[in-house]
């Protein structure tokens, strides 16, 4: 396979745990949040997105370092210091709202819903940014 081919391929790759965020979480914006049932398989949807996110980044990374294309490490990079910093940033913040959803404070469904928002939305941009790129990583090589 051409080195344009493997980092096509990487881009694929990392497109997955992506897309399928993109396309599972808007489903969870039907349902009330307080429903504990719902909230932990939402919380364990996203802590598993940031762990999927963090291996597919990583495997990209080293395919554009490979295929000599340092821009596109370097912004695969990017993604992944978000995916390993904002996995344990999100999490935090969601495991706390979940207690004081537990212990009876009426805000806490508003900051998880806030949450999950916030986290639709970030995989959105990163999406739309990846998607985008798709044309200049075979146009980089040299």
């Amino acid at each position: 396979m051409t080195p344009d081919g493997v980092a096509l391929a990487a881009i694929v790759i990392l497109l997955f745990p992506i897309g399928y965020f993109f396309l599972a979480s808007p489903a969870f914006l039907l349902v009330k949040l307080d429903i504990p049932p719902v909230t932990q398989l939402l919380g364990g949807m996203f802590s598993v997105h940031f762990l999927m996110l963090r291996v597919t980044t990583v495997i990209a990374m080293m395919v554009f370092a490979a295929t000599r294309r340092p821009a596109f490490a370097l912004g695969v990079g990017l993604i992944a210091a978000l995916a390993f910093w904002g996995r344990g940033w999100f999490m935090q913040r969601w495991n706390a709202a979940l207690s004081a959803r537990d212990a009876g404070n009426p805000d806490a469904v508003r900051r998880l819903r806030r949450l999950h928002w916030t986290g639709m939305l970030s995989n959105a941009v990163v999406l739309v940014a990846v998607v985008a790129s798709i044309p200049y990583v075979s146009a980089s090589s040299s």
